[in-house]
């Protein structure tokens, strides 16, 4: 039950009957005493018919039909709406399943995407994860949603490694070597304008089909998604080697993009390049910023792609809404693909283009987070510094665990405290990493929130309750109980709003609440001594917070531990 949305509908659709225009503006209540949730919205709608928001405010309670869903409503302040949830009614909107969207959608996630032939590392960290907990909770909520991994399996950097292994006749099998190689290829193209040349034929050979380029490519994207399935995997990430859907996908679509592009007359020349220039992006001096779709050696760019990824996501999948989450200096790349995908008829089926960027992982120092030596940390590595600290952390609260046991709890515990200590946050905003912070039992972390879970968990196990023997739903009583009820309620509200907006800190902070609410409920009402019906809602309860925080939890890719 999306409680917020309900509210919203009987209230508009009460401004209506009564000739008012405007939003109703639902929010939770900030405080207890102004009830659960409050309305916002008839002040507004006063003042656009210049009458008295209080009097307006009484008229919509008048013909507000909320029977057996508000116990209450009051008018406070200005004109703001007040309602108290009905506890019969509440025990009915409790959590358990999350709402299935009617009708559900199409809609394309375009996450991850690694740059291949080197390892991934932590730049790649927040497009993973953020991503795939948008993918989550789309796919709880009942949407088809079709994964792509866009992966950067083409281009310059390919150009150079071929022109580096032909020069010197090198080869491997291993990643590691690619990535020597890699570099050594970069010192020549950054000093050697002949080898420089070359390297960009090879891209545009590449790009033709010639067989070498084709089977040295194939052999490194084949080492380098096996390296990336292995971090996907270790991450618990739900991406697979049939998400990929790379640069190289789109090859034969790139000659059809520039003829559609002409053909609109959007293509102009410059210096020998194609470009489209649209007035809306200029620069503080007036010029504008050309979108560049073809090199004057022929050779296509990431707009080329992106635009053909676009006519392809909306014609051939039907999308109807196509995310993109990616690092926030690519704004004004989305910006300018999204406005001429428009002009040149590839967004045909009029689908929802959305960009959803993210600020940058910080070092202490304010700068972007790196090894001492000032080289970018391997996410493989980051991940195993995860695990060992969170191993000496469980070794020492449970001195007399065997190894293998505490290597398996360390792994969940250190893996979710990465993904949780990102996804908390807004992802709008740059964020300083802090081991000591994310690990910690303490505030809005993840092993707070295992923890949280498995102390639930423990009441039905030192009380002997099989949970099975348990009703569905429990009618809250007691303030703490109702308090409990309201934000366990709330769920659904918070699974839309991420949804809808793409920002998973909005779960995090959910569940982070619940936990609290939780610990409140738990210090003021007694369960395993209480007795008969008052222990039986308790226990209701408080199975009701342990499912919420698992499956919210696992909402951000996070598991859960049946003890710690």
């Amino acid at each position: 039950m999306q409680i917020k949305a309900m509210l919203s509908k009987r209230i508009e659709q009460t401004f209506a009957v009564l000739g008012l225009q405007g939003d109703a503006l639902v929010q939770a209540a900030s405080r207890p005493e102004f009830g659960d949730y409050q309305a916002n919205g008839v002040m507004a709608a006063a003042k656009r018919e210049k009458k008295n928001p209080r009097e307006v405010a009484q008229q919509v309670i008048d013909h507000l039909d909320l029977d057996g869903i508000a116990s209450q409503i009051e008018i406070a302040g200005p004109g703001f709406l007040n309602f108290t949830l009905d506890p019969i009614w509440l025990a009915t909107a409790a959590p358990g399943q999350v709402s299935q969207a009617t009708p559900p959608a199409t809609i394309v996630v375009d996450y991850s995407a690694p740059n291949l032939a080197k390892e991934m590392h932590v730049g790649h960290l927040r497009s993973t994860i953020i991503g795939d907990s948008i993918v989550r909770v789309l796919e709880a909520q009942g949407h088809q949603v079709l994964r792509q991994n866009h992966v950067g399996d083409w281009g310059t950097q390919f150009g150079m490694l071929l022109e580096y292994l032909q020069e010197s006749g090198e080869s491997s099998d291993q990643l590691a070597d690619l990535e020597t190689f890699y570099r050594s290829a970069k010192v020549r193209f950054d000093e050697d304008e002949a080898f420089q040349n070359r390297a960009r034929k090879a891209v545009v050979d590449l790009q033709s089909g010639a067989e070498y380029a084709a089977l040295q490519w194939q052999k490194f994207i084949a080492i380098s998604m096996s390296h990336c399935q292995d971090i996907y995997d270790r991450l618990g990430v739900t991406l697979s080697p049939e998400h990929i859907a790379g640069e190289s996908r789109y090859n034969e679509a790139l000659p059809g993009v520039i003829k559609a592009l002409e053909n609109k007359g959007l293509l102009q020349e410059s210096d020998g390049a194609q470009c489209v220039f649209l007035d809306e992006f200029k620069t503080k001096k007036g010029d504008i910023l050309p979108v560049i779709v073809q090199k004057s050696d022929g050779g296509y760019l990431y707009a080329t792609t992106d635009l053909a990824a676009i006519a392809y996501r909306t014609s051939e999948l039907d999308a109807d809404r196509i995310l993109y989450c990616t690092d926030a200096r690519q704004n004004l790349h989305f910006k300018q693909i999204f406005a001429v995908a428009r002009l040149a008829g590839f967004n045909a089926n009029q689908s929802s283009l959305e960009h959803l960027p993210f600020g940058t992982m910080l070092g202490a120092d304010g700068k972007p987070f790196k090894t001492r030596s000032g080289d970018i940390i391997k996410l493989a590595d980051l991940l195993r510094e995860a695990e060992n600290r969170a191993l000496r952390l469980v070794q020492e609260k449970n001195p007399g665990l065997e190894l293998q046991a505490a290597r398996k709890l360390s792994k969940i515990i250190g893996i979710g405290a990465v993904k949780y200590g990102d996804l908390c946050k807004n992802r709008t905003s740059d964020y300083v990493f802090d081991w000591d912070q994310m690990i910690s039992f303490e505030g809005n972390t993840s092993p707070y929130l295992q923890y949280a879970y498995t102390r639930v968990r423990s009441i039905f196990s030192r009380g002997e309750i099989e949970v099975a023997t348990l009703p569905s739903e429990a009618i809250a009583v007691d303030e703490p109980e109702r308090r409990l009820a309201v934000t366990l309620a709330a769920l659904n509200d918070t699974l839309e709003q991420v949804a809808a907006e793409g920002y998973p800190h909005y779960l995090c902070t959910y569940l982070y609440e619940l936990a609290t609410r939780f610990t409140q409920f738990y210090e003021a009402c007694p369960i395993l001594k209480s007795t008969g019906e008052v222990k039986t809602r308790r226990l209701v309860l408080a199975r009701q917070t342990a499912d919420t925080l698992q499956l919210g939890l696992s909402l951000l890719g996070i598991d859960t531990p049946e003890r710690m």
